[in-house]
């Protein structure tokens, strides 16, 4: 499962996405209109900003903005920077790849085999689908519902 944090910071980005490229959002706005608390918002995209996803800009006008296209962000992308590695066990990891402790041999773990194929599509859905895939008036309203 993912953590409230991933959720609330793809529920922010397509806020973002929603919004005219040129003209900075809120945190404030974001924070009502998705009901985010915005002590925790400021933090997420904090993180979001180190990562190069947005960029802030200060004064009257200020507030957030996509640094990068939303087709070119993916779910994934996102995921990893707020959640960590997209694994169901540290041997299928792709970033954080650690042997699991009480393995025989990679090779032979029916249970591996099985969440390979898990992992693998997983990754595919992740990494395929985009913020703006999922902004939109009708297709952001089911995601955030789905994220809610």
């Amino acid at each position: 499962m993912i953590t409230q944090k991933a959720k609330y910071a793809l529920r922010a980005l397509t806020v973002l996405a929603d919004a005219d490229a040129d003209e900075p959002v809120m945190i404030s706005d974001i924070a009502a209109q998705q009901k985010i608390p915005k002590k925790f918002l400021e933090q997420i995209l904090l993180d979001l900003k180190h990562h190069g996803i947005v960029v802030s800009r200060r004064g009257k006008q200020g507030g957030y903005l996509l640094l990068k296209p939303a087709h070119t962000i993916t779910f994934g992308e996102i995921l990893r920077i707020i959640d960590g590695p997209i694994a169901p066990l540290p041997c299928l990891s792709i970033t954080a790849y650690r042997k699991c402790d009480d393995c025989d041999g990679e090779q032979t773990c029916e249970i591996r085999h099985v969440f390979a194929k898990v992992a693998d599509a997983t990754r595919k859905v992740l990494f395929s689908t985009t913020i703006a895939d999922a902004a939109g008036p009708r297709q952001g309203a089911e995601v955030t519902r789905l994220l809610a």
